[in-house]
């Protein structure tokens, strides 16, 4: 059975890191739930709310190129229609600090994991060559060039 998105499928809970749980779903696949995705709550640990062998349902939200599939438990319950109208102002497109919408989904959708990932290191990366360069240019400072 191929694996789409929206689908909703039942999984046992396999794993459990800080920042997710690994559910196995049919045919031996593996997805993870990302913590932001277990519950509409704020989640700190995920151990309080999911333990190994839990059965889950999960709603497929992504599905990656190189295979990994991104899950959602919160997203897989059904909310009723009063709750959903309330929570709807409150959703917002990911922002970046100045508070504007953020590039690469805008309001459409959130940014993955992966995404957020290479931002990340692509603003890490220019900070430290920022710093290098401001550090040697000054004379005698610890980065400078030596003779």
């Amino acid at each position: 059975m191929a694996i789409e998105v929206g689908t909703k499928l039942e999984g046992k809970v396999t794993g459990i890191t800080h920042f997710g749980a690994f559910v196995d779903l049919t045919g031996g696949v593996t997805g993870l739930v990302h913590i932001s995705e277990i519950a509409d709550s704020y989640v700190k640990d995920v151990h309080e709310h999911l333990k190994i062998n839990d059965m889950v349902t999960v709603k497929v939200i992504n599905v990656d190129k190189d295979g990994k599939i991104g899950l959602s438990i919160r997203q897989a319950v059904d909310k009723p229609p009063e709750q959903q109208q309330q929570q709807a102002p409150q959703q917002r497109g990911p922002r970046d600090r100045g508070g504007r919408p953020s590039k690469p989904g805008g309001f459409g959708r959130s940014p993955s994991f992966d995404d957020k990932l290479s931002r990340f290191l692509k603003d890490s990366e220019e900070r430290i060559s920022n710093l290098k360069k401001s550090t040697e240019s000054k004379r005698g400072g610890r980065g400078g060039r030596r003779s």
